[in-house]
């Protein structure tokens, strides 16, 4: 591992200190997985792609449901229901 320098506010070091007491841990990897979740939010598609992905699946399954257009939210509260 490298060491680095950062700055933080009273707070920010105070909630870390209490977050990582809280959790067993340190204050270094609370910053380390913090980073880590930083580049992987990053990575996971953007808007515009995930509007793409729903398009293109958009109308390839079939329910059997002749009515689901017109019933979908009683479906749905069915489900969720179980």
């Amino acid at each position: 591992m490298i060491r680095t320098q950062v700055q933080l506010t009273e707070e920010q070091l105070s909630l870390l200190r209490q977050l990582a007491a809280e959790e067993g841990v340190s204050v270094s990897e609370l910053v380390r997985r913090g980073v880590s979740q930083l580049f992987q939010s990053r990575r996971s598609p953007g808007r515009t792609e995930l509007w793409r992905r729903a398009l293109q699946v958009a109308g390839k399954f079939h329910s059997g449901l002749p009515d689901l257009a017109e019933r979908h939210d009683y479906y749905l509260a069915e489900n969720l229901e179980r």
